[in-house]
């Protein structure tokens, strides 16, 4: 399902811990890290596609997790052609809401094998702001706005560096 100005709907996950730190994950078979995002099937809400990511790709039900928040508004980012399945469509990137999670469950209820094929193979804590050192460069500029957007959903303490 793409839009008419070439994006997919998606949705991003920003899953932090007690101490404000956030799951960073590496993609099966690949280096890149990234924080969990899925697509947004045909008529499903963005907050259904979140938990359904939740649960493919992280394991977590909402029992686990508490939500604080999420983007006012769709995140853009185009995809370069190089990375492209088919190039010469009208796909052009994806257009994201990300939500701003706290895990109140436990590490170990973490499971990245609860889909047939699974999205990523290690997972690890990272401090809040160090994502966008690591992220790939053409998602780096909606990885901070979506950080700099939920940030103060997370307590009254500023924890940017």
């Amino acid at each position: 399902m793409i839009d008419e100005h070439g994006y997919r709907p998606n949705v991003g996950i920003i899953l932090c811990n007690p101490a404000n730190q956030v799951f960073w994950a590496r993609r099966c078979g690949q280096d890149g890290w990234q924080f969990p995002q899925g697509g947004i099937l045909p008529e499903e809400p963005a907050d259904v596609a979140m938990y359904r990511e939740l649960r493919e790709e992280v394991g977590l039900s909402p029992e686990h997790i508490e939500v604080l928040g999420r983007t006012r508004d769709w995140l853009h980012y185009d995809i370069p052609e190089q990375y492209r399945r088919r190039p010469q469509s009208q796909f052009r990137g994806q257009k994201q809401i990300w939500y701003l999670l706290r895990l109140i469950g436990e590490d170990k209820d973490v499971r990245l094998d609860m889909c047939e094929r699974p999205e990523f193979e290690e997972w690890r804590w990272i401090d809040y702001w160090s994502a966008l050192d690591h992220i790939i460069t053409f998602k780096r500029g909606v990885y901070e706005l979506a950080l700099t957007e939920l940030e103060p959903l997370l307590s009254s303490v500023n924890i940017r560096p």
